[in-house]
């Protein structure tokens, strides 16, 4: 199965439904994600962050089919942010030179310690494998199986139904912008800064004009085939199997172990 490197909402909803673990239990991959990442946040430890991720990638590798490279490539996009929290984290600004290396600007310093690099790189990493956890539910599980779990869960109705309503209207915006942008480059729309800027007005205008009546016309839609204010779904059955419980509990057996060494 070949999988595109692309990034983004659409990227991932076509990930989630190619994805090998697509016929995996969806509360199952909800609290297998879920308690993960509680391990992972409440161990504190670089090695069971480590763990997770390594273990994670190989179980999407394995059972979801996914490239590593389209995976770590996705990892690119929470990393850069993570490494320039870390780096704030790392550095730490003084009028005076503390620390174990400082560079001096025009009235203060920026130092560093080793101890502060050794606590933002286990700050990044336990990040990270808290957004591998995440990661494993969102590529293997679609919107509207989430929202499935999250009424099961008594979420209240309403919440469940404006998060899938929203979710799926996110896409309605980039097919009418992406519409609208190649119509601007046509005309040359975006050739210099200046007219650039006017055709951006232009687009974020006509964008919100057709948002409007697109959505009257799905509220429409959805009335004339019975929406009587619950929205519902067909429930594929996807059995758990015992094979999958005990992975998880080992899983989580192995992780706890790391974080007591």
């Amino acid at each position: 199965m070949a999988h595109r490197h692309a990034h983004g909402p659409r990227s991932i909803d076509r990930l989630a439904y190619q994805s090998g673990m697509r016929g995996w239990n969806p509360v199952f991959k909800t609290v297998l994600a879920v308690g993960t990442l509680v391990l992972c946040l409440a161990a504190d430890r670089p090695a069971v962050s480590a763990a997770v991720i390594l273990a994670l990638a190989a179980l999407q590798k394995g059972k979801g089919k996914l490239p590593l490279r389209a995976y770590f490539g996705l990892l690119l996009v929470p990393l850069a942010f993570l490494l320039l929290g870390g780096a704030a984290v790392a550095c730490d600004v003084s009028a005076v030179p503390v620390g174990d290396w400082q560079v001096r600007l025009s009235w203060f310093y920026v130092c560093v310690s080793a101890d502060s690099i050794r606590f933002a790189a286990a700050l990044v990493l336990k990040a990270l494998g808290a957004v591998s956890a995440m990661y494993l539910l969102a590529f293997t599980t679609t919107a509207c199986e989430l929202v499935d779990v999250l009424r099961h869960a008594h979420l209240p109705p309403l919440l469940c139904e404006l998060m899938y309503l929203i979710y799926r209207f996110v896409f309605v915006l980039l097919d009418m912008y992406g519409r609208m942008w190649q119509a601007a480059g046509a005309r040359l729309g975006w050739r210099d800064f200046r007219t650039s800027c006017r055709s951006f007005g232009g687009t974020a205008g006509n964008l919100f004009v057709l948002a409007l009546r697109r959505s009257r016309v799905y509220a429409d839609a959805m009335t004339a085939r019975g929406y009587d204010g619950d929205l519902r779904f067909l429930e594929e059955e996807k059995p758990v199997h015992g094979i999958q419980i005990v992975g998880m509990l080992l899983f989580w057996a192995a992780l706890a172990a790391l974080a007591v060494l």
